[in-house]
């Protein structure tokens, strides 16, 4: 009886993988903080109706978002680090995109190319500081992370050290670089 396609227990397997996968964190604040851009840019035009349109987005980021970042922090624990790190920077991302341009697709909504490209750097970006805040245990959900209190207590310093990365790699490499000039200058 429990082998039935579309039985309760299936369901319910089914319910339990994905709030398995779903990262309440970065849904709450992927919702809230679109939102906020959706409300003050719609309030600016005069529009009617917003709260309808800040709720369909709640929603819909919500779900996606949550969705995406728990796929992020699976990749996380893969043996591979490199590919758990390029999951989280180009797979999710990529797959996000994807299926943001298939939504508006079907919705006969076409995107002009700036907004898309504008789009993808923000999203590529975004990708990084996932990377950046997860790798150090921040906004990790289920057994692996802390409270959200404590995520945001260490936000400054998370915000500082994501900034700060490419000057500390750049000054390693040109560092690296030198010493390797001065070695064949030796030689």
């Amino acid at each position: 009886m429990n082998t039935v396609a579309g039985s309760p227990l299936i369901a319910q397997g089914v319910l339990s993988r994905f709030i398995s996968y779903w990262n309440w964190k970065c849904a709450l604040l992927s919702a809230t903080v679109r939102s906020i851009v959706y409300l003050a840019a719609l309030a600016h035009t005069g529009r009617r109706g917003c709260l309808s349109i800040v709720l369909v987005e709640m929603a819909y980021v919500a779900l996606t978002a949550g969705l995406y970042a728990g796929m992020q922090q699976k990749a996380l624990g893969l043996r591979n680090r490199l590919v758990g790190n390029l999951i989280v920077v180009v797979g999710v991302p990529s797959l996000a995109q994807f299926m943001d341009w298939l939504a508006h697709r079907v919705a006969g909504a076409a995107v002009p190319g700036k907004a898309t490209l504008a789009v993808c750097i923000f999203t590529i970006l975004s990708a990084l500081f996932h990377l950046h805040v997860m790798r150090r245990g921040a906004f990790l959900t289920n057994r692996c992370g802390c409270s959200l209190i404590e995520d945001f207590r260490r936000m400054p310093r998370l915000i500082a050290g994501f900034v700060a990365a490419p000057v500390v790699y750049l000054s390693a490499l040109t560092a690296r670089l030198n010493r390797g000039i001065e070695s064949e200058a030796i030689s």
